[in-house]
């Protein structure tokens, strides 16, 4: 089924993200963004067709390429947190800097029937 990656690079591999209705750029919007496994870096290139019976089989095609930045400060600091403790704690703030996505966004992590997943969500 159609859905959007999102992939950031943490410490050297792909931290990644299934967001089934893709990108909002709606401050009211919550955005599912299940995740999936860690990629490695080379896959951040890859475009072609994953055969069928194989895990995320289909095509892959890379819909925007970009940066992203970590804005996520230390509780009543101004310094920034670490990305990997921003993912262990489940509340990571980013800016987004693509050819098509640009902006904050907030990833937050929450738990719901005993399943645990994250929430995408416009920032101002």
């Amino acid at each position: 089924r159609l859905h959007y990656d999102l992939r950031i690079e943490v410490n050297g591999v792909l931290k990644s993200w299934a967001i089934p209705k893709g990108f909002s750029l709606n401050l009211n919007d919550k955005r599912l963004a299940e995740a999936t496994e860690d990629h490695p870096l080379e896959y951040a290139d890859f475009e072609g067709t994953i055969p069928e019976g194989e895990y995320g089989a289909g095509t892959v095609l890379i819909w925007d390429r970009g940066y992203y930045k970590n804005i996520t400060h230390k509780q009543n600091q101004h310094q920034l947190k670490p990305p990997e403790k921003c993912l262990k704690d489940g509340h990571f703030q980013i800016h987004l800097q693509g050819r098509k996505i640009k902006g904050d966004y907030l990833l937050q992590r929450f738990k719901k029937g005993g399943k645990e997943n994250w929430l995408m969500i416009k920032l101002k």
